[in-house]
């Protein structure tokens, strides 16, 4: 054989896959584009329909409110009711848990509850669907990592994982597999909770680190009584942790820097979901060898 024309296929051959590597990536990014435009359109119809006087939803409605008139559903980031928050004491049901409990975290060490905030949405109509900003997000057993989490976990699309230093939101982690939207079908009532801390930090959900509560809304049923403990809330607060593209416009920026420039590699986001994506093989795997 003669060396040079190996050498020269070798190239080629490498050549060739790194040709290949940019236009996957090229395509994924391209789709993914279309996806967050359509999406985010979709968005803002939905909310504009939802601020419309008499509009009806139809599939839900908020205690003490009244779902035809405007009221549009909380996006608020909180943890199922029956979700264990690690403790010092050990793993509790956050629905138990209270004001002064001391929770281990990722950036404060040992950290009180100032205060817990609660959602409580309930069907207006069983035969129409939960809306989306509604439904949980399912993250199964073991999904993340060995033992990570230890038990499904339950959370709001909207609810921040700590992913390689980054907040990521759980509505973009989904994969249809090891995590998805639930429909929460035959479930006529969802119930919703939230720590905050003195500030933002990361606590610990099923043995996921998950953010606290960051912004405390008046969405909450129970805003009066932070009012009465603590005042207004804090305006603008500050974040633990960086948040992986806190909106769809910033997830399309990075896209199209990576489509106009494919050979800096793939997206941030698109590392952890192939992350994700080799861990539900590795289960479906262990899953058929049991």
């Amino acid at each position: 054989m003669n060396p040079k024309i190996d050498a020269r296929t070798g190239l080629a051959e490498e050549a060739a896959q790194d040709r290949r590597r940019f236009l996957a990536i090229a395509g994924r990014n391209a789709l993914a584009i279309g996806a967050l435009g359509a999406s985010a359109t979709l968005a803002r119809v939905e909310r504009a329909a939802a601020y419309v006087p008499g509009c009806d939803f139809g599939s839900f409605e908020v205690p003490g409110h009244n779902p035809n008139c405007g009221t549009t559903p909380s996006t608020s980031n909180c943890f199922l009711k029956g979700t264990r928050i690690l403790t010092v004491d050990g793993e509790r049901n956050v629905e138990d848990l209270s004001i002064g409990d001391l929770l281990p975290t990722a950036f404060g060490g040992v950290r009180p509850i100032q205060w817990i905030g609660h959602h409580r949405y309930r069907r207006s109509n069983p035969e129409k669907a939960w809306v989306e900003d509604v439904r949980p997000v399912r993250i199964g057993r073991g999904a993340i990592a060995e033992g990570v989490p230890h038990r499904d976990l339950w959370v709001t699309g909207g609810h921040a994982l700590l992913f390689d230093g980054m907040l990521v939101r759980a509505r973009q982690l989904v994969n249809g597999k090891t995590i998805v939207s639930d429909a929460a079908e035959g479930v006529d009532e969802l119930e919703y909770f939230h720590i905050k801390l003195e500030t933002h930090d990361v606590i610990f959900a099923e043995g996921v680190a998950c953010e606290s509560l960051l912004d405390v809304s008046e969405t909450f049923n129970n805003f009066a009584d932070y009012l009465r403990l603590y005042g207004a809330p804090e305006a603008n607060p500050q974040t633990c942790a960086p948040v992986l593209y806190n909106g769809a416009r910033a997830e399309i920026r990075e896209r199209l820097r990576v489509l106009a420039a494919p050979w800096r590699g793939p997206c941030r986001i698109d590392v952890i979901r192939d992350r994700l994506d080799a861990r539900a093989s590795a289960l479906d795997d262990e899953l058929a060898r049991s």
